[in-house]
């Protein structure tokens, strides 16, 4: 129970330090990717940690805010779905299906803490209107203190507090269920991936996207070399290296091609 302890407390601060990310900068240490490997360390398997946090991060790739919408609390459920996996020595298609229901649960407490959040505001406005820029700061500074909190007491609690109903809960599930979400597993990577396509993808870069395709099917090239070859591509096509005038035509033209394909 002690050891327990321990972990839950650990996880609910990998949990805090995730949301703390958005006030240093936003560097995605929120991501699964890193947030899988943050608890690996914790839980002692660092090795199945990265792995299940590639995989939930794939799955997670689209989920980003746009506009009014917030998108399900990858923080809350890479966590506790990585955690739940290493410590019930399951698999990542079991991760997986821990992961997203809990992210959908995490983010009804996340909208009410939002809608604190909008009360707290009229008080920065308060400020605002009076001039006081340290008044804001402490507002500001305030509200951040709640999101970690949050983050905090559900990773925190729903690690403590479920880990022995997970176990339960588990064992209970027949082989060919268990099994079944091991093959959806495989499958749920490329509805990520297909949700961030369809986000940025345009007639310029579908002839790059079947070029990843060919290299990888084909030719056998490695995922490091195709990542490499695209990152040359972007710098070559960004005109990042070349002189200042250039540069800007480049971009100029980069906009005006993207405006093209508003309707695409």
């Amino acid at each position: 129970m002690g050891s327990n302890l321990g972990i839950a407390l650990l996880l609910g601060l990998v949990g805090a330090f995730a949301i703390y990310d958005y006030a240093i900068g936003t560097n995605y240490i929120f991501r699964p990717l890193v947030t899988g490997v943050l608890v690996g360390i914790v839980m002692g398997d660092v090795r199945q940690g990265t792995i299940i946090g590639a995989s939930l991060e794939l799955m997670f790739m689209g989920a980003v805010s746009v506009g009014a919408y917030i998108p399900p609390d990858i923080v809350t459920g890479g966590i506790l779905g990585t955690a739940f996996a290493i410590g019930l020595g399951k698999d990542t298609g079991i991760a997986m299906a821990l992961a997203l229901p809990i992210s959908m649960i995490a983010l009804v407490v996340n909208n009410l803490v939002f809608m604190l959040g909008t009360v707290i505001a009229t008080r920065a406005d308060k400020y605002a209107a009076e001039g006081n820029a340290k008044g804001v700061f402490r507002v500001m500074n305030f509200f951040g203190f709640i999101r970690c909190l949050s983050a905090f007491i559900l990773v925190f609690a729903g690690y403590y507090l479920g880990s022995d109903v997970m176990q339960k809960f588990l064992d209970s599930i027949p082989a060919f269920i268990t099994n079944g979400l091991s093959v959806a597993a495989g499958l749920l990577p490329a509805v990520g991936i297909a949700v961030l396509a369809k986000m940025i993808l345009n007639k310029q870069l579908i002839p790059f996207l079947f070029l990843g395709f060919v290299l990888c099917s084909y030719f056998n090239a490695p995922i490091l070399a195709v990542a490499i070859i695209g990152i040359i591509i972007a710098v070559e096509k960004s005109g990042l290296l070349a002189p200042k005038g250039a540069a800007a035509e480049a971009a100029v033209n980069t906009i005006a091609e993207e405006d093209e394909d508003d309707d695409f």
